[in-house]
């Protein structure tokens, strides 16, 4: 831990030997001082600009939560157009993303393209704000609302910076997410199912194949789609879903079990002879 130097001492200042316990007494309420001292003090700069260096300092050497109190102090008190405030914002949305409190860095790095949409830091803060949502949906069981809001900031993104070269990972993030929101619908479905509430099943499994149909779930799906026309008797439903899954996985086992073999095509008819 660095110390500061007490007002009035030198680490090679001489003291008489006649005094030991005086020193003692003396170094004891030093060390205490200093320990007792708390992360980050608005005493330790004089000006905004010296107090953004000592933050950006705690941030560079990943001492977050010194660094997290430095920005949010400094978001109280610069200028509400002070050039330093959009990069506090951001610099404390990056403190607290390192601390895995991802509300407190969404809501950070929000507000530079909310308040400050030109400055250059805005495409990356959006990207980051989406990064963070996305980190608060977990699993596709829990609730899914910060996932729904980590999808309108990736696509906001996008929106408003096509051409930053961060599109295709934010592109990536997007993906992801409609995995999980397909994935939580088949879990539904699939509850559904096994309840044998099959017409329930069926507005599940349709709405992963009309609204995530490129995910690796949209197959899933339709094999319970299959599995749910057959229970409630709706053969040709059924068919129809069975003839897209061997377009698409002629080879796939699951199907194969599902719907059976492909029907084999019949052979075409022998031409009739000619007549003499």
């Amino acid at each position: 831990m660095n110390r500061p130097t007490p007002t009035g001492y030198h680490p090679r200042m001489s003291f008489s030997p006649r005094r030991p316990l005086r020193l003692l007494a003396l170094g004891a309420l030093v060390a205490s001082a200093a320990c007792a001292k708390p992360d980050y003090s608005p005493l330790e700069a004089s000006t905004n600009e010296t107090f953004f260096q000592a933050a950006l300092k705690a941030l560079n050497g990943k001492n977050w939560t010194k660094a997290s109190k430095g920005f949010e102090q400094l978001t109280f008190q610069l200028p509400a157009r002070d050039p330093m405030l959009p990069r506090a914002y951001f610099y404390l949305g990056v403190a607290h993303q390192n601390l895995d409190e991802f509300i407190l860095a969404a809501q950070a790095f929000s507000r530079v393209p909310e308040n400050f949409p030109e400055d250059t830091l805005a495409p990356l803060a959006t990207f980051q704000a989406a990064v963070s949502y996305s980190r608060l949906w977990r699993r596709p069981d829990l609730d899914s609302d910060y996932g729904v809001t980590a999808l309108s900031t990736y696509q906001s993104f996008l929106a408003a910076y096509p051409d930053s070269p961060l599109r295709d990972s934010a592109q990536a993030g997007i993906d992801r997410l409609n995995e999980m929101f397909a994935q939580k619908n088949l879990e539904t479905g699939d509850l559904y199912a096994q309840q044998r509430a099959y017409d329930s099943s069926i507005i599940y499994y349709k709405d992963i194949l009309a609204k995530y149909p490129q995910t690796k779930v949209a197959r899933k799906a339709m094999l319970g789609l299959v599995k749910a026309y057959k229970a409630i008797g709706y053969r040709d439903d059924a068919a129809d879903i069975c003839a897209t899954l061997r377009a698409k996985y002629p080879k796939d086992e699951a199907v194969v079990k599902a719907c059976g073999p492909a029907p084999v095509a019949a052979a075409p008819a022998a031409p009739a002879p000619a007549k003499p």
